[in-house]
């Protein structure tokens, strides 16, 4: 079956670094990482996005995301906005997604007419995708994909990478993508769960970092 092209640019225009998210502002606490070298080329910018992805918020934004999408009922989506900011292992990592899904429910609102109040960013986004009729495997692949090109992004400015190696880092993890995108379609707020206990540390430590570019 063919996805109707219109869903697709909706998808392209919501999760695009575009869409004022304010995504740009957080790095997830790779800047800290960076600050003390546990990050410093491509190789180990590839490996902490791929573990983060398959081990960390990534998953887990899609879990989110998926459950919102099945049930978008006011209450239901209360009780899953709770969890979401309760997983968040930081303050940062709480205003991350926080004021990401503000502002993404303010926008959507404006334009889609969703009715969409604040919710943490991935619930926000399958509220959304849901209310809007936009196909749920296709919604998932765009925003793990939008996740992992923006940490991209801060990483070419952060460790610094090249542009060329930027985008081939988030290239060779196209497929991972996929992968979870497609396992998030079954899979319930049951499976959730986080084993990147060195990428909340850093985010932690970011609080206090004294020279920031990213505000996470």
């Amino acid at each position: 079956m063919t996805t109707d092209p219109a869903a697709l640019l909706t998808l392209a225009q919501w999760l695009s670094p575009a869409y004022p998210v304010g995504a740009f502002s957080y790095s997830h606490g790779l800047e800290w990482s960076v600050q003390s070298a546990a990050v410093s080329d491509a190789a180990g910018f590839q490996l902490w996005l791929s573990d983060v992805l398959e081990h960390g918020a990534g998953r887990n934004d899609a879990i989110l995301l998926a459950a919102a999408y099945r049930d978008p009922s006011p209450s239901a989506l209360a009780d899953l906005n709770d969890l979401a900011i309760a997983m968040s292992p930081s303050p940062e990592r709480r205003l991350e997604t926080v004021q990401q899904g503000a502002a993404f429910c303010r926008t959507t609102s404006a334009i889609w007419q969703a009715e969409l109040t604040d919710l943490a960013y991935p619930v926000a986004v399958g509220a959304a995708a849901r209310l809007s009729d936009l196909p749920l495997p296709e919604t998932l692949l765009m925003y793990l994909h939008g996740f992992a090109g923006n940490l991209t992004a801060a990483a070419i400015r952060l460790v610094p990478l090249g542009q060329t190696e930027g985008q081939a880092a988030l290239a060779a993890l196209a497929p991972l993508c996929q992968q979870l995108a497609a396992e998030a379609q079954t899979q319930t707020t049951d499976d959730l769960g986080s084993a990147c206990f060195l990428a909340d540390i850093a985010s932690m430590k970011h609080e206090t970092q004294y020279s920031r570019l990213f505000r996470s």
